[in-house]
């Protein structure tokens, strides 16, 4: 994006799988499904590779966890007038905190995860 961000947004630089990136402009007060929501429907020309079937199974992931629905940027304390480089992925549910589930890979050592250094 060329230019400076404006000191009352925040700039995502989302990054998807594939290591294709964008730069959305967002207000401090939008959440993680009113961006997945904004980028559906802004979808980029050169993701169409990467085109989901709706805005509902889009998550983001900052500094290596996934954000529910209705976290709003600034909860996350993110800088205004600056980039945030976030993961966006397609996956239909979140994994849930605590669960079972989380507990047995940790046993085992498996993980469906991936490690962002």
């Amino acid at each position: 994006m060329s230019g400076s961000v404006p000191s009352d947004m925040i700039n995502l630089r989302l990054i998807l799988v594939s290591g294709k990136t964008k730069e959305f402009l967002f207000s401090p007060n939008d959440s993680a499904a009113d961006i997945a929501k904004h980028v559906y429907d802004n979808w980029p020309m050169d993701w169409e590779e990467e085109q989901v079937s709706s805005p509902n199974i889009l998550r983001l992931i900052y500094q290596g966890r996934f954000l529910h629905g209705n976290v709003t940027l600034g909860a996350l304390k993110l800088p205004f007038g600056k980039t945030t480089v976030m993961h966006l992925v397609a996956r239909e549910t979140l994994p849930e905190p605590n669960s079972q589930g989380q507990r047995n890979r940790e046993k085992t050592g498996e993980s469906n995860c991936c490690v962002i250094l």
